[in-house]
């Protein structure tokens, strides 16, 4: 039925080229051409009124060329989703075009397997997201403030999840030395959950023996599960913190379910005053439960465009799940690596500001893997084992606790970017 198929909109100052792609596209069952127009002004006008569910957009035109017509249909008409197309497949019209708000980038000429299988990606994160949406209630939203602002909670520990779209951002690295920077900040305890359960690294950047009781060990008993049995699976380490480990194999793994977890975290929480929580580059309902439960998910993000490209596309899916701004914080991670894009350009361009930033340190970052040893305990003085305890100390209040005492106010989001992403 044409109601199940993907809606595309194609957009293109080339007649030929428009005629071309529908053509191209009318061979896919699950796609149907619904608009073929010839400007960027065309596609705003058609955009607002039709809500197609993907928009083709040439970058080209006149006299409202691609980034323009994208900039204002980001702002107007979110739920659809642009796919950049240009015949400069430069790094500078990428970079122009996710900061316009695109989702994706193809270079003419393409093939017929890229385009389609960029409109099937990007149709389907979108989807699956305004469906689960849909069966949620809407969570409460916390009150103003900064971005570093954090949810008001009772006695409860605080979850703080760490997730990106995309891998080799450090982010196992990062949870660990927060896990640690946490703890030693505030003397309180912390435990460190491996949530990357098919392929958990926990376990390895902390040398622990392989023989350490998993959150696998826990199998048949989640229903029934209290803190004292949870506690028997921690695993201590030298640094102060406790760790739940991943399981040992990802055949393990599938024996846990997003419920078993969510009651996990819930558990740990009441009885430690932080669960920092690693978890993996994925959108399955594992992880997503895993940052429902979490009153702060961190996004650790590379300064470069590729990066900035999936962390758009997890700000649009976090605002349709009602995560708002206090919960979803950003970090520059490498901040000072060479060759990336201005941090200003991606707030900018996400209508966001960055609240944390931590620098590179490679050198530091080896040593400490090699050894097994956290580098905020083996390089406690270089800048970036700072970094992350001004990180720890800003998420556990500290920093806004001090910044009360002094007077001074923290430093608020973007009200445009907060406006459209997370728009309820």
């Amino acid at each position: 039925m044409a109601e199940d198929k993907i809606r595309v909109l194609i957009v293109d100052d080339i007649s030929d080229t428009r005629e071309s792609l529908a053509k191209l596209l009318s061979f896919e069952k699950d796609i149907e051409v619904a608009g073929s127009v010839g400007s960027g002004q065309e596609a705003v006008d058609f955009a607002k009124q039709h809500r197609p569910n993907v928009i083709l957009m040439d970058i080209n035109m006149q006299p409202m060329d691609g980034i323009t017509a994208t900039e204002i249909i980001t702002n107007v008409v979110p739920e659809s989703p642009i796919i950049m197309m240009s015949v400069q497949n430069e790094q500078d019209y990428l970079r122009r075009s996710m900061l316009a708000g695109a989702s994706d980038f193809v270079a003419k000429p393409f093939s017929a397997d890229e385009v389609i299988n960029a409109i099937r990606r990007v149709h389907e994160i979108g989807k699956v997201k305004r469906q689960r949406y849909a069966n949620m209630q809407p969570m409460a939203s916390a009150g103003g403030g900064g971005t570093v602002s954090l949810p008001s909670r009772s006695e409860r520990g605080r979850i703080i999840s760490l997730f990106s779209p995309k891998g080799g951002v450090g982010r196992t690295t990062l949870a660990t030395n927060l896990a640690v920077a946490l703890h030693q900040a505030t003397e309180k305890a912390v435990v460190l959950v491996d949530g990357s359960l098919p392929f958990g690294d926990v376990a390895v950047i902390l040398n622990m023996s392989p023989k350490a009781k998993t959150v696998a060990d826990l199998v048949g008993s989640f229903e029934t599960m209290d803190s004292d049995v949870l506690d028997s699976v921690l695993v201590s380490h030298s640094t102060g913190i406790k760790v739940l480990l991943a399981p040992p194999t990802p055949e393990t793994a599938e024996l846990i379910t997003p419920a078993n977890m969510k009651r996990t975290l819930e558990v740990l929480r009441e009885t430690n005053a932080f669960v920092v929580v690693d978890t993996w580059p994925s959108y399955t309902e594992m992880v997503l439960t895993m940052l429902d439960v979490s009153d702060v998910v961190l996004v650790p993000m590379t300064l470069e465009i590729t990066s900035l490209k999936n962390v758009r596309v997890f700000m649009e899916i976090a605002g349709k799940l009602g995560y708002d701004e206090n919960k979803v914080q950003l970090v520059a991670n490498r901040n000072d690596s060479s060759g990336g894009i201005k941090a200003s350009d991606v707030e900018a361009s996400l209508g966001r500001k960055i609240p944390h930033t931590v620098v590179s340190d490679g050198r530091a970052l080896v040593l400490a893997v090699n050894r097994g040893v956290p580098f905020v305990i083996s390089h406690k003085d270089s800048q970036v084992s700072k970094d992350v305890f001004e990180m720890a100390r800003k998420l556990s209040g500290e920093a806004e606790t001090a910044a009360a005492s002094s007077g001074a106010k923290p430093q608020a989001a973007s009200a445009r970017g907060g406006l459209r992403l997370f728009a309820r």
